[in-house]
């Protein structure tokens, strides 16, 4: 365990985004070492294994729910030094873990046919899809518990040992996807079932490391059977923090489907350009995002302690980093955007539009810096509802615009990123509002004490 109610704020954060970074990175590796694999396979293979991966992304949201209620009231648990509540947190979480890794194994394993009918073009694509999802299903199940491991660290500010395992697994799945995907080695190309599988192994190497780690190295959480047994109270404290941060994952599925909607006109050409754009953004974002992470936490400990000054210094320092962090790659965007897309290169058409939406976009990252800041402090704060509120928000005053004007004569690619840039600017003003007004709150009856020299 690491206290965050003492030291130097910014150093805290400094220490925990790298190792933060460098996780995300490789998260984002490992969805993509099946990709380059199975394209060997062939076109029906990769649109199938293309299209389960948006079904992944919703069964995040479901993760990030444990997650976030995992670390928000562990770092609590710790600021308060409530070692026994921080423990009884631990064990819920895995326990309730376990029953929706159950329930999404039973619901893909039934459903996963029928959600393949409805994304894809052809019986090929369906085929090759719904094996990849039956076969992948087991690295799903098994990144709840390491989602629910991981913010348990995170929470008592230890973030190394889960970039070294997120490291091991895309390592772990590089070395299997050629060998299970294409038969090197054995002459038995298992095609896209080996691209499951390689990560399903992966994935449970991932959760043996990380039982490991518990076991032998950790010392303030660890895992008691007897406080496995669902206790509902303490399973509510955690979808109460955790359920909006879902929320926020579909309002994220619901807002792409509508720029998606809003391009359809200009072909796909410019929705490939999106595609490739969205994906570098979300990359060189995750600097400004690590900072975020990190606050969290640090927020959390200190709030459990009663310190309302280092929470409030917790926010200004990593809004300031972070808006440093997101004025540097602002006006590398503006300046060499065609740098940035370097491994992203399509035919011309397609990258121009990419060209045009990281330029264009990329002049409301400050404001979505702090977006990003203000959603960790509420998830250390206790109370994610109004990140929940401001995502909504910036949905109904982007969609019902963009839809309008699609539907306009003379409309022009470029309105949908003006409305987008707006939007995310009265995101992040209503965001830092809520915020105010969540100190005022939850800050004002706390004795505040001086910060540690």
């Amino acid at each position: 365990m690491k206290d965050l109610t003492q030291g130097s704020i910014v150093s805290h954060i400094l220490n925990m985004a790298p190792p933060i970074v460098a996780g995300m990175v490789t998260i984002m590796i490992c969805q993509l070492v099946d990709l380059y694999f199975v394209a060997g396979v062939s076109e029906a293979a990769v649109a199938g294994v293309s299209a389960a991966g948006n079904l992944a992304f919703l069964i995040n949201g479901l993760m990030q729910v444990l997650g976030v209620g995992t670390v928000a009231l562990i770092s609590q648990a710790v600021g308060r030094k409530d070692r026994a509540d921080a423990n009884l947190v631990y064990n819920q979480s895995l326990g309730l873990a376990a029953v929706c890794g159950l329930l999404t194994w039973v619901a893909v394993s039934v459903f996963a046919s029928a959600y393949m009918r409805t994304v894809a073009a052809d019986e090929a694509t369906v085929a090759a899809g719904t094996t990849y999802l039956l076969w992948f299903v087991p690295a799903l199940v098994l990144q709840f518990a390491t989602q629910v491991m991981g913010a348990a660290l995170r929470g008592t500010g230890i973030v190394r040992p889960t970039m070294i395992v997120q490291i091991s697994v895309v390592m772990i799945n590089i070395a299997l996807a050629p060998v299970l995907i294409s038969g090197w080695g054995t002459g038995r190309p298992l095609g896209v079932a080996g691209a499951g599988l390689a990560s399903s192994i992966a994935m449970l190497f991932a959760v043996l490391m990380l039982w490991m780690y518990f076991r032998r190295l950790e010392r303030y959480v660890g895992v008691d059977f007897a406080q496995l047994r669902p206790q509902l109270r303490h399973w509510q404290r955690i979808l109460n923090v955790g359920l909006p941060a879902g929320g926020e994952f579909a309002i994220i599925f619901v807002w792409m489907g509508v720029i998606y909607y809003a391009l359809r006109d200009f072909g796909a050409v410019a929705q490939a350009g999106f595609g490739i754009g969205t994906r570098v953004l979300g990359l060189i974002q995750m600097p400004a995002l690590a900072v975020a992470l990190a606050a969290g936490p640090i927020a959390g400990q200190n709030f459990g302690a009663g310190n309302a000054a280092r929470v409030k210094e917790t926010f200004a320092k990593a809004a300031l980093i972070a808006t440093v962090v997101m004025i540097a790659i602002t006006i590398l965007a503006q300046w060499r955007p065609g740098l940035l897309l370097t491994g992203f290169e399509s035919d011309p058409q397609t990258t121009a539009v990419a060209v045009l939406f990281l330029q264009m976009v990329s002049l409301n990252l400050v404001a979505q810096g702090f977006n990003f800041v203000c959603s960790s402090m509420f998830q250390g704060l206790g109370n994610t509802k109004p990140v929940l509120w401001s995502s909504a928000f910036r949905l109904i005053t982007y969609a019902l615009p963009v839809l309008w004007l699609s539907a306009r004569p003379g409309f022009r690619i470029e309105y949908v990123w003006y409305v987008s840039n707006l939007t995310t600017m009265l995101q992040a003003v209503l965001s830092v509002w809520l915020l105010h007004l969540e100190f005022k709150k939850r800050l004002t009856p706390l004795r505040s004490v001086l910060p540690a020299a």
